[in-house]
């Protein structure tokens, strides 16, 4: 039971603080583009408590996977803002996000992921500075043994130091690494200090399928079973902007690249997960500690910014495209080909999302 509130607590926090970030960036640029922001409302559907601060109301809604800015002169009008919710500033048409300039237009909606980059990057900046930055030892120690494997079998133990193979002396993990791979599947005895005793173990290296970090089959390799060992190297607060930077651009390509492969058929479409995988996650790294859950807002604010970045019709990206042709035809795209491709968006983004749910399911299932 107290496992299953905290999965439900970390995924509302981090569910609702990246939706929260997300809109937040809509909001500030719109206000400070002078556009009217008739509502803000975190989640879909209807209204379960709102409060009108000035000319914006601001809601939390039923449906918690999502949420939304409505700002005046958006396509939708204010068909679903009640004439009594309307004051005379903001019905000013001068203030209506249609009849701002592409730039602010522009600006406006592209807030919205720049604010998942920005919120990934300070999550990834008090990491490195509040608790370091995880780097592999040089030395051949053992980090972790991997069940069912020779290595275990064997009994090769976590923080067990390798210094020799066959009786030839090694100093680094790459030493070793390369000592199994050629073993070509014949027994090799491994010197091995445990606690300041030296031990020989005999191991025979299995032959495995060798995976690159999209879960791509690249060939064999032997294999015992082991894993490097890491080491927290402490990073200066003045050092922790940068290594930031590289890791939401590590990120961002690691995304782009795997969905590429989906779309390629590389990857399988069932690595695709939904709500109920990163509620079970969140749970997860929130018992990790508060720098897992970090790392893991981090990962899927860089998720959310890139998604919504794609030129998918509902999708900010989509809108964006919309402001490309714009900016080239010099004028705007005909209301009718935006419903119909918002329509068509919308159809993707659904399907999407039932895929994702039902391997939620799926997974579950199969525990």
């Amino acid at each position: 039971m107290e496992t299953l509130v905290t999965t439900i607590l970390a995924a509302v926090l981090v569910l609702g603080l990246l939706i929260f970030v997300h809109e937040l960036g809509h909001f500030l640029v719109a206000k400070l583009s002078g556009v009217s922001v008739l509502r803000f409302s975190l989640g879909f559907g209807p209204r379960v408590f709102g409060r009108r601060v000035g000319e914006t109301e601001y809601v939390l809604s039923l449906v918690p996977l999502g949420g939304y800015v409505k700002m005046l002169g958006e396509d939708t009008e204010l068909e679903d803002v009640g004439a009594a919710e309307i004051t005379p500033v903001v019905t000013d048409p001068s203030r209506s996000f249609a009849t701002q300039s592409l730039v602010k237009r522009f600006a406006i909606v592209l807030a919205g992921p720049a604010f998942n980059f920005l919120f990934a990057w300070l999550c990834l900046v008090v990491v490195a500075g509040a608790y370091g930055i995880l780097k592999p030892v040089e030395e051949a120690r053992v980090g972790g043994v991997s069940a069912g494997l020779p290595a275990e079998k064997a009994g090769i133990r976590p923080q067990d130091q390798v210094l020799s193979v066959d009786g030839e002396g090694i100093s680094t993990w790459d030493q070793l690494s390369e000592k199994i791979l050629a073993s070509e599947g014949k027994e090799v005895v491994l010197g091995v200090d445990r606690s300041g005793e030296r031990v020989d173990v005999k191991v025979i290296p299995e032959k495995q399928v060798n995976r690159n970090l999209f879960g791509e089959e690249v060939g064999e390799v032997y294999r015992i079973g082991i894993e490097r060992a890491m080491q927290t190297e402490e990073v200066s607060w003045a050092a922790a902007p940068w290594l930031a930077s590289v890791q939401v651009a590590f990120y961002s390509k690691l995304i782009l690249v795997s969905i590429g492969k989906m779309i390629q058929g590389k990857i399988s479409a069932r690595e695709l997960g939904g709500p109920i995988t990163i509620a079970r996650v969140a749970g997860e790294r929130a018992q990790g500690g508060i720098k897992a859950l970090l790392e893991f807002m981090a990962f899927l604010g860089v998720n959310l910014g890139v998604l919504n970045l794609f030129p998918i019709p509902v999708l900010d990206g989509g809108h964006l495209l919309f402001f490309a042709v714009e900016a080239v035809v010099r004028r705007p795209v005909r209301a009718r080909t935006r419903e119909l491709a918002q329509q068509v968006g919308l159809f993707l983004l659904v399907s999407l999302m039932l895929l994702a749910v039902y391997n939620d399911i799926y997974r579950w299932i199969q525990g």
